[in-house]
């Protein structure tokens, strides 16, 4: 596929159409951040149904970790899909999902090396397996969070979210016990960021000894970086100060990587930059390369407390599904990625964090690896945020062809596939440094 070219003002005729038939059909309930319809990718190159190309930043949210596309994966599921599509893991047993529970385990730290492994269909279903797991292993019903967060939209996996008040809107009596505590969010706390870590950890002290027993409570639940609430890196205390209440007060760490796992942030998992183990670990997005395919790997004495029958899934461990997860493990280990994303991670930080002496409306670029956000703001005095100037700023890269979406009320998602090639990258770069220019006060 070709490189991009400039776009002139998306969308054009075939995405207006499209965009009226799923206007006529979808329920509105599903919102979309771009006015454009996609026909085609390759790589890191995106074709809409006008022909017009795009650099991706997006990656489908962070799934597409190897592009659109990838000759290995697609070769990986023509040759399960013409071997064997599905049948349940309960009718029998698989080996493309032992394939990707083992290649899971081997490259995971500490105890989680020998845990047990469950494939689910989303990461939805994954948290919500997690948080069973959590309370039927302790035989506690209580979980903890924090605000904001993002876990999934289904009941228990939204009761640990806190990220929209929409999100819960005439479902709150529906909600099991969850207690929330604040994420520590260093650019709009008033002090060092390590203060930040302090009060929440404080706070989370505070609310097991007034208000959350620990007698009644089954974990703590968390995104070692804030993904949809606007890609927050938390304080270096944090993390090891969560993992230290876990342990003196009997409670699990389930650490919830959804969009920061699997070398997105340089690492494997994201809390290994805080030298951190959780109990429960949760991956979905990147895992399957836009296959639907969730899985949760617990510490071995706490999955075999689970007893046969109290969870299930039919479609969950889908061969075909498992096979392009055996195959992207396998090229993300040889190809290290998340080394090139820890590389490409600081080059990016380094050039971007000039916008934010630059241009008055960049108040924070922040994130690991390829997982940055950066965050738009009225004036850096107020930091109030700006979510008509992200919207603008979306739109405007659209149009001189460059995919990228937002997270929480005014951050930009730099999430790019880990294999782009470097010339796409700082094209991207070059078009949203420009773009973010143009608002320069």
């Amino acid at each position: 596929m070709d490189a991009p070219r400039i776009i002139v003002k998306p969308p054009g005729p075939g995405s207006q159409q499209v965009m009226e038939r799923d206007k006529e059909l979808v329920m509105r309930v599903m919102y979309n951040y771009l006015p454009v319809a996609f026909k085609r990718g390759e790589g890191s190159i995106l074709e809409d149904v006008d022909g017009n190309r795009y650099i991706d930043f997006n990656a489908g949210i962070a799934s597409m970790a190897l592009g659109h596309s990838h000759p290995e994966i697609v070769e990986a599921i023509r040759e399960q899909a013409a071997t064997l599509i599905h049948n349940s893991r309960h009718t029998g047993y698989l080996e493309p999902y032992l394939e990707v529970a083992e290649k899971l385990r081997r490259i995971l730290p500490g105890e989680l090396s020998s845990g047990r492994v469950l494939l689910v269909n989303s990461g939805t279903e994954a948290v919500e397996a997690a948080l069973k797991l959590a309370r039927y292993a302790s035989g506690k019903p209580g979980m903890i969070a924090f605000m904001p967060s993002f876990h999934g939209r289904a009941l228990l996996a939204l009761s640990a979210t806190a990220s929209k008040a929409a999100h819960r809107k005439r479902l709150t009596g529906l909600l099991p016990p969850t207690f929330h505590a604040p994420y520590p969010y260093p650019y709009r706390f008033p002090g060092p960021p390590e203060k930040a870590g302090s009060f929440t950890l404080q706070y989370i002290s505070s609310m097991l000894n007034h208000l959350a027993p620990p007698d009644d409570v089954a974990g703590i639940i968390v995104e070692p970086i804030s993904g949809e609430p606007g890609y927050i890196v938390p304080p270096d205390n944090f993390l090891p100060g969560l993992r230290k209440i876990a342990d003196d007060e009997g409670l699990f760490l389930v650490a919830d990587e959804v969009q920061s796992g699997l070398g997105r942030t340089g690492k494997i998992i994201a809390c290994e930059h805080w030298h951190v183990v959780p109990d429960i670990v949760i991956f979905a997005k990147a895992i399957a390369s836009g296959l639907p395919l969730g899985a949760v790997v617990a510490k071995r004495e706490i999955a075999d407390a689970w007893e046969p029958g109290a969870h299930g899934t039919t479609f969950g461990g889908n061969p075909v599904a498992c096979a392009a997860a055996s195959r992207f493990l396998d090229i993300l280990i040889k190809n290290r990625l998340h080394e090139r994303a820890a590389e490409l991670g600081r080059r990016l930080l380094s050039a971007l964090r000039e916008l934010v002496e630059e241009v008055e409306n960049v108040g924070e670029v922040r994130g690991k690896g390829l997982m940055i956000g950066i965050e738009l703001v009225e004036d850096k005095d107020t930091k109030k945020p700006a979510p008509k100037l992200a919207a603008k700023a979306i739109t405007r890269c659209l149009e001189k062809g460059l995919v990228i979406t937002k997270c929480g009320e005014s951050t930009l998602r730099i999430c790019p596939a880990l294999n782009i090639p470097e010339d796409l990258l700082w094209r991207g770069v070059e078009i949203l440094s420009e773009t973010l220019r143009e608002f320069k006060t």
